[in-house]
């Protein structure tokens, strides 16, 4: 079966369907320009600015800007399921909240590819089995190098983890700064946007989720 198409993906994003949001997009060759088409787009870029790609400063800036693009969205070749899928049992009856706070990381914008520049932090309640604490550090990191919003990167941190480790609960929060916000349009600077996932006890019982918000503050 072939693999679903980026339209495709965001339709059914538009539908609702969680399992589309976690799902990757086609990896290796198969649909995806070469190197020298990408190098080419960003020439036409250069001149569309108003630049000239051929001058000495920009000459090397197509393969460059490529070469950038393969790392800073490299989550499109990851699968997170790989990441979580190895798990800890013995963890001497251990079944209160796990919390990875702090998580820095860097993501675009979907909407005019700028950066989005964050922290997350990242809860479950385990169910017999916890995960290595750096697993839940790049979860973070795969879904931040994607074209993102804010709230769907939310949203696929916290269901990749309840779907893959089925804790009791799953608890997210981002809070980052949007360069679409502070280098164009309104371009206010300083401002944060908060968004949070919960799953499971952590959604069902409110003392959970203020247990999880009291941790993140340092305040408990």
């Amino acid at each position: 079966m072939a693999s679903p198409t980026l339209t495709e993906v965001n339709v059914q994003k538009g539908r609702g369907t969680m399992d589309a949001i976690i799902k990757n997009f086609p990896v290796g060759d198969d649909g995806r320009p070469t190197q020298k088409e990408a190098e080419d787009a960003v020439r036409v870029l250069l001149r569309w600015a108003g630049d000239d790609p051929s001058r000495e400063g920009l000459i090397d800036t197509p393969a460059r800007v490529a070469k950038a693009y393969k790392e800073l969205f490299s989550g499109y070749t990851q699968d997170p399921e790989d990441v979580l899928g190895r798990t800890f049992e013995e963890v001497a009856g251990y079944d209160d909240i796990v919390l990875v706070k702090d998580i820095p990381f860097y993501s675009h914008c979907e909407h005019h590819m700028v950066p989005i520049i964050g922290r997350a932090h990242v809860a479950y309640l385990p169910n017999g089995r916890v995960l290595g604490l750096s697993k839940m550090a790049r979860v973070v990191e795969i879904f931040g190098r994607r074209l993102q919003t804010q709230e769907t990167m939310t949203a696929q941190i916290a269901t990749a983890i309840d779907e893959t480790l089925r804790p009791r609960g799953v608890a997210v929060m981002i809070e980052a700064e949007h360069m679409c916000m502070a280098m164009r349009g309104i371009q206010k600077q300083g401002s944060t946007t908060l968004t949070t996932t919960f799953t499971g006890t952590f959604k069902s019982e409110p003392a959970e989720q203020a247990r999880f918000m009291t941790m993140i503050r340092g305040r408990g």
